[in-house]
């Protein structure tokens, strides 16, 4: 028997492996056999199924991770000062909301926030944990791990005899890139005061606005003159670059923060220190930001034609960094398929729920030469 391993199934592996019972297969493990076709075209793969950034991370912020790799003590849960202020002064500046430094909390990249806040907030069975029908993964697999019963519905506000403890808004929403309507928003606010439910808002891609301007939850025209009961995720992954730097936060509710915050202490969630400094040198310059925007506008004008020429339809899309797009031919797999021979990778729709089954999700995150040779193949279709 090899050291520190067992045969069969030990008690312990099994215990593991109930938890994991309660979650569903890791989507991406079942687009395998599509991307090896894709991989098999002479030209390389064209991979455009993950939202990952592929462009280099600007100067500033690796010059500021650098200054601050000599930090041999525990950082803090709550984030330095200089980062809290960056983040509020970036909210102000860039979406007219006004936070107090106090009411924002970093995070270890907002997938992590995404799947434990269910946990953190202590939904359990009782609790019912809402997300849109159209939706990132994760949202579900958070309501699982905190034994919660997870609700996909774009009407948490509708949802009758369910205790809603939690309902999730993505706007701009991955995987179609809807903007959700200011007055949508609103109502939500209002039902979510009314119900004693924490509506959390996942704004990840609120920096990539292209043909409609995203607003936060957090925004006075949403929620008036209070945050009360809400929370808003901002990522740095997009904007940024910052993806391999788990790098995030969360603001809104002062109250809400600061009782996340006590838990998060507890538990050892905390960013590291230089990708703090990084954080707030990111945080502090829009030029950046401005210029990356710019690369996926322009991949997205030279990509959304030529699939649509292809024979795709694409579908809302107004901002984020994805096109939504269904063929009058196909399922979402048949659609997969069929671009996977000409070397082009893309999601399917049923990864984001049973009302995606004839999308797929079609990501901007690829260099300019991919790209346009991804618009290349589609000539060809």
């Amino acid at each position: 028997m090899p050291v520190g391993g067992s045969r069969g199934s030990s008690p312990r592996a099994s215990t593991v492996r109930t938890l994991a019972s309660r979650l569903p297969a890791f989507p991406w493990d079942v687009l395998a056999p599509a991307k090896a076709t894709a991989s098999a075209h002479p030209d390389g793969i064209v991979d455009l199924s993950i939202g990952t950034p592929v462009d280099p991370v600007p100067d500033l912020i690796r010059a500021s991770l650098a200054a601050a790799a000599n930090s041999p003590g525990y950082p803090l849960t709550a984030g330095t000062a200089d980062l809290r202020q960056a983040a509020a002064d970036w909210l102000g500046r860039r979406h007219g909301v006004t936070v107090s430094p106090d009411a924002v909390l970093p995070v270890i990249g907002t997938k992590e926030f995404i799947a434990w806040l269910p946990t953190l907030l202590d939904c359990g069975p009782d609790s019912t944990v809402s997300y849109p029908e159209l939706a990132y993964p994760t949202y579900e697999i958070g309501a699982r791990l905190a034994g919660a019963r997870p609700a996909a519905t774009d009407h948490p506000d509708a949802l009758e005899g369910s205790q809603v403890r939690l309902a999730w808004l993505n706007s701009p929403s991955n995987p179609t890139g809807r903007v959700l309507p200011q007055d949508r928003i609103s109502e939500l606010v209002a039902w979510s005061r009314g119900s004693d439910a924490v509506l959390a808002s996942d704004e990840c891609y609120i920096d990539l606005g292209f043909e409609r301007t995203p607003k936060s939850v957090l925004h006075p025209d949403c929620c008036g003159s209070s945050h009360e009961g809400l929370l808003s995720v901002f990522s740095l992954s997009k904007r940024s670059n910052l993806a391999g730097y788990r790098a995030g936060f969360v603001a809104g509710d002062q109250d809400l923060i600061s009782a996340l915050r006590e838990v998060r202490k507890h538990a050892g969630m905390i960013v590291p220190g230089p990708v703090q400094a990084a954080m707030t040198a990111a945080l502090g310059d829009d030029e950046h930001a401005e210029e990356q925007h710019g690369r996926y506008a322009r991949r997205r004008a030279l990509l959304r034609p030529a699939i649509e020429k292809a024979g795709w339809e694409v579908s809302h899309s107004q901002a984020g960094l994805y096109l939504w797009a269904a063929h009058p031919d196909y399922d979402c797999w048949g659609s997969v398929d069929a671009l996977a021979k000409v070397g082009i990778l893309t999601a399917p729709g049923e990864f984001y729920g049973q009302a995606g089954s004839r999308n797929i999700r079609v990501a901007l995150t690829a260099t300019d030469e991919r790209i346009a040779a991804a618009v290349s193949r589609l000539g060809e279709l």
